[in-house]
């Protein structure tokens, strides 16, 4: 019997958790189908592989990634670890609860460092159409070459989509917006704050990118952020010189309008406006078309395409669990192409789909909306052999960390969460978020020496005595 192909697209977290997958079976004596997987980048890492690029990347492509030069991790890694190779298997020793992107790249990077995960990687290959023959049921996949400049297509029993979903901007326009003298960027492409110094910056948007981007303003001393919403409120107890006010109306020149008639001057402006789902490479009959959520439509189990269950999406949720929910997923695609998940029929596939689709329409909080997701990672585990966690206090870390944000925003990123996997609380890193300057692997890992701040701050007299002046 001729051996399966596979065709992984995307080597970003969710094409690596696949590829762990299959390596996790291979290495306890699985027999596995040959693997390919097209990276349009020159690494893998997807979002978390950073460029200086925005717009074209050097190979005339649409940047992938979304990822800023200063990003932190804003939420606890202790949510996202993976419960087969833990941040303490890793780096050897505890480290703080909210990592900058070098540091969560190196730990990505590190779980596949040594295995031969990158002999079935192709990178600077991009993915140009996927075709589906009937008659086989089987794919065609035609890739570019972008060093060579030259196509190639090859057959493949299944494929797996991981490409992500935050890698196409969604861009909304207002009435007078082309009339703003000062700079308009999508978060997308946003790579530094220290551009707004002494600027007035508006973010319109009231997601994780306009609180993380508003706040990174703010660190690198912007004169004022303002944050619009269109539905809700973040509602934090914003810093001085932090605000938020419902959605802009109307530009004016760098006079912006707003719905409640409050109006306001600004130098810069920041669409944090949320991504959408766009697979450039799928023909309409196998692309995903859903906006943002947790539970998007077509898929079983979120993961099996249910008009072709060939095809597999990896990472298509919005998430609040993120690298353990890949991985989560990955196993259980991969229990089904090595038969050892059974795959219902169709009928049953689309009742299940139901049963989920309203319990997510059900959901009115975001404490319901995080239980949800840790139930639908448990459905996953149950159907496959992912080494089982306590999601139930991964859930209780996120509800900690919704907690602390909104108790102080800029000191959220120095508290401490302990391991669900090993047990261990997290290190407290040398310097506070609000003061590290320095994102780099080597300072994180480092133990620098007090600045005078700091051992001011330690002396608890020296401390007494400013509060009581």
């Amino acid at each position: 019997m001729q051996k399966q192909r596979i065709a992984i697209i995307g080597a970003g977290p969710s094409g690596l958790a696949a590829l762990r997958a299959f390596e996790s079976a291979e290495r306890a004596g699985a027999e596995v189908p040959e693997i390919v997987c097209y990276e349009k980048q020159d690494d893998w890492g997807g979002q978390w592989n950073y460029s200086w690029r925005t717009g074209i990347d050097q190979y005339g492509e649409p940047v992938h990634s979304s990822m800023y030069r200063n990003l932190w991790s804003n939420a606890p890694k202790e949510a996202l670890e993976f419960a087969e190779y833990t941040f303490d298997e890793h780096f050897g020793r505890p480290v703080s609860s909210y990592p900058p992107r070098e540091v969560l790249w190196d730990y990505i990077d590190g779980r596949l460092r040594s295995s031969k995960a990158k002999d079935k990687v192709k990178f600077a290959t991009a993915a140009r159409w996927v075709q589906h023959h009937e008659d086989t049921d089987t794919f065609t996949v035609t890739v570019e070459d972008l060093k060579t400049r030259t196509t190639s297509s090859s057959e493949f029993d299944r494929v797996i989509v991981a490409t992500g979903h935050f890698a196409y901007p969604n861009v909304p326009t207002f009435e007078g917006i082309e009339t703003f003298p000062g700079s308009i960027e999508h978060a997308h492409d946003f790579r530094g704050a220290e551009k707004f110094a002494d600027q007035r910056v508006l973010m319109i948007g009231s997601s994780y990118s306009a609180e993380d981007i508003g706040v990174q303003a703010y660190k690198m001393g912007a004169r004022s952020v303002t944050l619009s919403y269109r539905t809700k409120a973040i509602g934090h107890d914003w810093p001085q010189g932090m605000e938020e006010l419902p959605l802009v109306e109307r530009f004016e020149g760098n006079k912006v309008h707003f719905v409640n008639g409050q109006v306001r001057e600004f130098d810069a402006v920041v669409m944090c406006t949320g991504y959408i789902h766009n697979y450039p490479f799928l023909p309409s009959d196998l692309a995903i078309d859903s906006p943002n959520n947790v539970y998007p439509s077509g898929l079983y189990r979120g993961v099996v395409w249910q008009e072709n269950p060939n095809l597999y999406y990896l990472g298509a949720q919005d998430q609040w669990f993120t690298f353990n929910m890949f991985d989560a997923q990955a196993w259980y695609v991969r229990d089904l192409i090595l038969d050892r998940a059974e795959l219902p029929s169709a009928g049953d596939r689309a009742a299940h789909i139901q049963t989920w689709v309203k319990r997510f329409h059900d959901l009115s909080t975001e404490a319901e909306e995080v239980r949800f997701q840790a139930d639908y990672i448990r459905d996953l585990i149950d159907n496959s052999d992912y080494p089982m966690f306590d999601l139930d206090a991964v859930v209780e870390i996120f509800l900690a960390w919704v907690r602390d944000k909104k108790e102080n925003v800029l000191t959220y990123r120095d508290k401490q969460h302990r391991s669900v996997m090993t047990g261990t609380m997290s290190a407290r890193h040398h310097t506070p978020w609000i003061r590290e300057l320095d994102d780099s692997l080597q300072r994180y890992l480092s133990q620098p020496e007090k600045d005078e701040i700091e051992k001011m701050m330690d002396d608890e007299d020296v401390v007494k005595s400013v509060r009581t002046k």
